[in-house]
């Protein structure tokens, strides 16, 4: 009898019940007449509280969609969204979309030099931000990166370092107000919205009615296995699909209220919050950016029902004083929530089906949740309706016998078109399956084993972090030999970034300074925790001088373990 092969089929994706529109405007669209009045956002305003039903947010983006066309955004055109999590944000998504246009989520959390690479990479029209971030203050960064922008008028910038950037709008801080705009190039989002109220609802409309679901619709920006982020290209069905079968995946009931404090321009915070509370009827309850106690109190107020967030923030939550007094007792579904549970107002066990997914695949590819709750048995459950998953031999790309090990591989209709600057053979094998780099096996059922990723990258806090972007700045600081970065196993994190260090002979290298000035140069989840010293001989390498990775990480943990315990 012939050894059945590791590749397994999801549902067609015709048979897969609650799908409803297959484009971003086409979602909003439904989700707007089907709750209408019903409250859909909640957040902050540099002038106050918002508070906005379904007809209203729809009312909001299409202003957003018609300012756009006012401005000279055609089909495909790029808009870049530099936010924290407010209702701008999920306007400015809804809106470029029903313009025909392609948003690109920007990450907060970017040091300046970061976003120049960014800027650059994703070759926008417009960019939509934030003017000040806490203490970062983005206006002059900008101006910094390109001085052009204070001589030049909004839509006229002719700019060498970011040749296809026209037009730069700002919205004055919601966690530190205060504005400049306009300034040159810069507009008020009052100005650019204003702009808008001459172009008919119509016109907005027709171009909606006319974004296809195979329309490319969003980049999203991950650090991957090379130093340089990855701009990640989605269709539009990518959105919707996801937002739509979330709820059920999870086995969510009625309208659920949902939060996060972690950023929208992350694929899997931007999938999972609108769909579970749009979906359902709920609202989303937004945290511009994560704080203990605000996000204790906001949860108690709103009664949010869905919570998504990491062990270590429950942990910083759990640490704030009278932590045992908020009232919680409306939380029902909590993310990787076991210290939550211990809150004495809380009574929920749920927990969510296991599942695997990266921002290629627009969040999760496969889920337990399609299982009936007997039978699982905490696998990462079949593939998606849509999807084909297959196990290959990493070094030659053969599909491999049921239950053998090897490196996991998707294709569907929420897998990326392909990364920006890249042929589509550059991304696919092929047989057009995204090679994920993480390894695995498929059981007898079908299900996905997940074990790990193939590759050196590092997970922390749910961010990824290349080693290779973090060392190409170690080795630049006086005194540093070698550098390998790796991610050593954290009870809250999942990993924490460590950083191991062989000095020059005969210097010192100062790791509290080194610390200090990664945190310049690098996006605060990048820097690493810990900064370890090695003697040339301790350095395990091959006889070709490559780093023994698996060997520096193994050591790192050790060497932490003992200074915790010599701690003591």
């Amino acid at each position: 009898m012939a050894t059945e092969s590791s590749v397994v089929r999801g549902l067609p994706l015709s048979e897969e019940p609650g799908l409803g529109a297959a484009t971003i405007p086409g979602y909003l669209d439904e989700v707007a007449a089907r709750w209408g009045e019903r409250e859909a956002l909640v957040g902050p305003s540099a002038a106050g509280e918002i508070r906005w039903s379904y007809r209203e947010l729809r009312a909001q983006a299409m202003a957003v969609a018609r300012a756009l066309v006012a401005c000279g955004l055609g089909r495909g055109g790029r808009v870049g969204i530099l936010m924290t999590n407010r209702a701008e944000f999920l306007t400015a998504l809804f809106g470029t979309a029903q313009a025909g246009g392609v948003a690109v989520a920007l990450s907060t959390f970017s040091t300046p030099g970061e976003l120049a690479q960014l800027l650059a990479a994703a070759q926008l029209d417009f960019l939509l931000f934030e003017e000040r971030v806490l203490a970062r203050d983005f206006l002059a960064d900008l101006l910094e990166l390109e001085p052009a922008i204070a001589d030049a008028a909004p839509g006229r910038l002719v700019s060498a370092r970011f040749p296809w950037l026209r037009r730069l709008v700002a919205l004055e801080g919601v966690t530190a107000p205060g504005r400049r705009a306009p300034l040159g190039a810069v507009e008020t989002w009052e100005a650019f919205l204003a702009a808008g109220e001459a172009v008919p609802e119509a016109v907005v409309a027709a171009r909606a009615a006319a974004v296809h679901p195979a329309d490319p619709a969003g980049v999203f920006f991950s650090s991957g296995t090379t130093s340089r982020p990855k701009g990640i290209l989605h269709a539009q069905r990518a959105f919707a699909i996801q937002w739509w079968r979330w709820p059920r995946i999870m086995d969510l009931e009625g309208a659920v209220r949902a939060w996060t404090g972690n950023g929208f321009f992350w694929s899997g915070n931007i999938s999972m919050i609108p769909g579970v509370a749009f979906t359902t009827g709920g609202a989303v309850i937004l945290q511009p950016v994560f704080e203990p106690r605000a996000a204790l109190e906001l949860i108690a107020r709103e009664r949010v029902a869905y919570a998504n967030g990491r062990p270590h923030q429950w942990a910083r939550m759990a640490a704030v004083p009278g932590f045992a007094d908020y009232d919680l007792s409306s939380l029902k579904y909590i993310t990787r929530g076991e210290i939550l549970w211990e809150h004495p107002k809380v009574s929920t066990r749920w927990t969510m089906p296991m599942a695997f997914g990266t921002t290629e695949t627009m969040s999760i590819m496969t889920s337990e949740g399609l299982l009936p709750r007997e039978a699982r048995r905490g696998t990462a459950g079949p593939p998606l309706p849509g999807n084909v998953l297959r196990i290959v031999d990493p070094e030659t790309g053969e599909v491999l016998p049921r239950g053998a090990r090897g490196e996991i591989c998707v294709k569907g209709p929420t897998t990326m078109i392909r990364y920006l600057g890249k042929a589509p053979e550059e991304c696919f094998d092929e047989e057009g399956f995204y090679r994920t780099g993480d390894g695995g096996f498929l059981d007898e059922q079908g299900c996905l084993h997940w074990e790990g990723r193939l590759t050196a990258l590092i997970k922390t806090g749910g961010a990824n972090v290349s080693p290779e972007e973090v060392d190409e700045w170690v080795a630049r600081f006086p005194g540093v030999k070698r550098t390998q970065t790796v991610g050593v196993p954290h009870e809250t994190l999942g990993e924490m970034v460590v950083t191991c260090v062989v000095p020059v002979p005969g210097v010192e290298v100062d790791t509290a300074a080194l610390t200090a000035w990664l945190r310049e140069r690098l996006a605060a989840f990048k820097v690493p925790r810990a900064v370890l010293l090695f003697a040339e001989e301790e350095f395990p390498l091959t006889g070709n001088e490559k780093v023994k990775v698996a060997e520096v990480r193994r050591l790192a943990a050790a060497k932490l373990e003992g200074e915790r315990l010599s701690a003591r």
